[in-house]
């Protein structure tokens, strides 16, 4: 990667990759603009990705880092957490300042918390490598829980529901429920919840009699959609926050469908084991849901409240399959 990028984006890269949890410095990938504060370098997606991984999971010079136990964040009077840069609506930036769902959750966690919180905003492709390398003690972007994951990381207590629904063209009569998916191309992304959960409507479709037809995976989420609307797909999957979304801002190109997939959570990660922290983050959850508070968030940014999520952190593949099971 050095000997191809210019000499400023490696220094760029060295001094990031240097600089502690709470440099308070915001990296930002919008437009495929890197946007470090010592350098401002346009380029494609592979090179913006390339950057985001050797910023946030190479150990350059940094010596052994681990995430802060809740004693340890106690003591020194801060937890590090990280955000996405473009995760609508659970956190994004507008107008140069970050707003969404989860950024009001920190505020409340300021307000919660005896200690200060610490926010950076990073891309999501640097986000599970800076977490395992401790350069962060929670990652707070909404995260769809899923059983790989489960195997790095603890959930703290679900915020908000994420259920799959397939998403159609709007005009698309030959698509009703989920028997008529049947043969049909489907665009999910890569590496995702989604992805990983698709032999749920594999099974479903073998109960009627049917077929998966062909999977094409993308690299993100606007691809699929754009692949959608003009006809190369038949449908996607997304969950169902994610597709409302996007459905009500286009709804005269795209309509949402039926649930493809049993129960399916969002939530904030911790690293595996730090137990103490996972625990008063998830009582911090409890509070804002006796409170009534969390309900008022997800109305706001969701359009709905999820009243039937878990009241318990989520820390092993098999505690996830029961939670997960289609009724």
């Amino acid at each position: 990667f050095y000997a191809k990028a210019s000499k400023k984006v490696a220094l760029c890269c060295f001094l990031m990759s240097n600089l502690p949890a709470n440099h308070g410095v915001i990296t930002m990938f919008d437009n495929l603009i890197v946007k470090t504060g010592c350098v401002r370098v346009r380029q494609r997606s592979i090179l913006k990705s390339t950057i985001a991984a050797v910023v946030f999971s190479l150990p350059i010079f940094t010596g052994v880092l681990h995430a802060a136990t809740l004693q340890e964040i106690n003591a020194r009077g801060f937890i590090n957490t990280a955000s996405e840069d473009d995760f609508r609506p659970f956190v994004f930036v507008q107008d140069g300042k970050p707003t969404g769902f989860e950024h009001e959750m920190l505020d409340e966690l300021g307000k919660y918390a005896a200690f200060k919180v610490h926010r950076d905003i990073i891309p999501w492709t640097g986000m599970l490598a800076a977490l395992s390398a401790g350069k962060y003690d929670a990652a707070v972007t909404g995260t769809i829980m899923t059983e790989d994951r489960l195997k790095a990381y603890d959930f703290v207590t679900p915020i908000a529901s994420a259920t799959h629904y397939y998403v159609k063209r709007a005009n698309d009569d030959s698509i009703k429920s989920v028997a008529d998916l049947n043969g049909k191309t489907v665009g999910v992304q890569a590496g995702s919840a989604q992805l990983a959960r698709l032999p749920e409507l594999k099974a479903m479709l073998a109960q009627t009699g049917g077929a998966l037809g062909k999977v094409v995976e993308y690299p993100s989420t606007p691809e699929i959609y754009a692949d959608l609307a003009n006809g190369r797909l038949d449908y996607m999957i997304n969950s169902i926050i994610g597709a409302q979304s996007v459905v009500k801002e286009r709804s005269k190109i795209f309509a949402i469908g039926q649930p493809v997939s049993g129960p399916g959570f969002h939530g904030w990660m911790v690293a595996k084991g730090n137990t103490e922290l996972l625990d008063y983050l998830s009582g911090f959850i409890a509070h804002l849901q006796s409170s009534g508070r969390l309900a008022e968030l997800q109305m706001k940014w969701f359009g709905q409240s999820f009243s039937d999520l878990p009241h318990v952190p989520v820390t092993s593949v098999e505690q996830f399959k029961a939670l997960t099971q289609a009724k």
